[in-house]
C-alpha cells in the first residue's frame, strides 16, 4: 500500500478474539423512528512523534464514517482526541470523553501505554473502545470494555522470529525502546527465537535518544539481523543511517511502528500485524475509494475501518431493537460482533 524500499512482512492474522466489521455492501437504506447517528471518539496520535500513523488512522476513521453516513443517510459524528501516542496525554483526554454524554463509543486509543493509561478512565465509565493498533498481550482482559482489531504480541513476536529463523538468523541484535509495547514485542521475539538456537544481544534506549552511534559501534559484525521494535519509525531511520555510517551492513527488521514514510532504509524488513489489503480481492475497492480520497495509506489504516465500522454496525443493531444508542447496549452490541469476512481478510469477533 505505500511504495519505498521497505521488504514487508506481514505478521499473520488469525480468529482471535478481535472485533471488526464485515467488508460486505449494506443494503442502503436508513433506518427511521430513533437516533441512528451517535457521536464517536476518536482517540489517536494526531501530532506529535508518530503523526505519520496518526493522520492515516484518522483519515480511516473519517473514511469509514462518511462512507457510512451516505450509504445510510446518517449523520454520525466524530470528536478528535489527539494522544501525541503518550500515555499522560491520553489520561486527559479520557476523562473529556466520559465527561461528554454524546460518545457512546471510541475508536482508540492507538498504542498499548496510552490504552493502559485512558482505560483506568474509559472502562469504569462503561465506555466501550477499540484499538486499532494496540498489541500488548493483556490489554483487553484487564479492561472489560476494550475490544481490538488486531493480533498480540504473543503472535507477532513468533511469525517475525520464525522468518528470521528461516532466513538462517545466528545472532540477533536487539534494542527495544523501553515502552510497554516495546519491551512486549522484545519478550515474545526474543524466546522465540532463542528457542530456535539463536544468540540475542538485547540493549535498551529511550524514546528520547537521537544519537545512537555508540550503540551502533558494538553491532557485532556477524549479526544476521538487527531487531528494533519501536513506535517512533523516525529514531529507527536516525539508526539506521549511523549503522551506515559505520559499515554496517545488516539488515534491520522493524516492528509495526516502523511501517511509515518516516522509516526508508534500503533492505530493510517490517512486520505488521495487518495485511496489505492490496492483496485481499475482497477489499480492493475499499482501497481505491480510500485512496481516491487520500493520497497514502500503511498498515495501521484497515484495522481503523474494522474498528470504526464495528462501532456503527452495532449502532445500527441497537437501532433496529427500536433503541437509541447509549453507553450500555453499544457494549453489549460490540460484544456480539461476529463477522465471517472483514477488510482484513479474516474472520474476526
Amino acid at each position: 500500500m505505500r511504495t519505498g524500499s521497505i521488504w514487508r512482512l506481514v505478521a499473520v492474522l488469525m480468529a482471535l478474539a478481535l472485533v471488526a466489521a464485515a467488508c460486505g455492501d449494506s443494503d442502503g437504506d436508513t433506518l427511521e423512528g430513533e437516533d441512528c447517528s451517535p457521536t464517536i471518539g476518536l482517540m489517536l496520535p494526531i501530532t506529535g512523534p508518530a503523526a505519520s500513523i496518526g493522520e492515516v488512522q484518522l483519515n480511516w476513521a473519517k473514511y469509514t464514517i462518511d462512507t457510512w453516513n451516505a450509504d445510510k443517510g446518517t449523520d454520525v459524528k466524530f470528536v478528535e482526541g489527539d494522544t501525541m501516542i503518550d500515555a499522560a496525554q491520553g489520561a486527559l483526554i479520557a476523562p473529556q470523553f466520559v465527561d461528554n454524554d454524546d460518545i457512546v463509543a471510541i475508536v482508540g486509543p492507538a498504542s498499548s501505554d496510552v490504552v493502559d493509561a485512558a482505560g483506568a478512565i474509559l472502562d469504569p465509565a462503561g465506555l466501550t473502545f477499540l484499538s486499532p493498533s494496540s498489541t500488548r498481550v493483556g490489554l483487553a482482559a484487564k479492561y472489560p470494555s476494550m475490544f481490538r482489531t488486531v493480533p498480540t504480541d504473543d503472535d507477532q513476536g513468533p511469525t517475525t522470529a520464525a522468518y528470521m529463523l528461516d532466513e538462517g538468523a545466528t545472532k540477533v541484535f536487539l534494542v527495544d525502546d523501553q515502552t510497554s509495547y516495546s519491551t512486549g514485542l522484545s519478550d515474545s521475539t526474543t524466546a522465540a527465537l532463542e528457542a530456535g538456537g539463536v544468540e540475542v544481544l538485547s540493549e535498551s534506549v529511550t524514546q528520547d535518544v537521537a544519537d545512537f552511534s555508540s550503540l551502533v559501534s558494538t553491532i557485532p559484525d556477524d549479526t544476521s539481523f538487527v531487531y528494533l521494535p519501536w513506535q517512533l519509525a523516525a529514531n529507527g531511520q536516525i539508526f539506521g543511517d549511523q549503522m551506515a555510517e559505520q559499515g554496517k551492513n545488516i539488515p534491520i527488521f522493524g516492528s509495526d511502528g516502523m511501517d511509515s514514510d518516516d522509516f526508508t532504509i534500503v533492505g530493510s524488513l517490517v512486520a505488521a500485524f495487518a495485511p496489505d489489503i492490496a492483496g485481499i480481492p475482497g477489499s480492493q475497492s475499499l482501497l481505491d475509494g480510500y485512496l481516491a480520497q487520500y493520497s497514502d495509506t500503511s498498515t495501521f489504516g484497515p484495522p481503523v475501518y474494522a474498528a470504526t465500522l464495528a462501532v456503527l454496525e452495532a449502532a445500527e443493531r441497537v437501532c433496529q431493537t427500536g433503541e437509541t444508542p447509549d453507553r450500555p447496549n453499544m457494549l453489549a452490541e460490540v460484544k456480539n460482533t461476529n463477522q465471517t469476512d472483514s477488510i482484513l481478510g479474516t474472520p474476526i469477533s
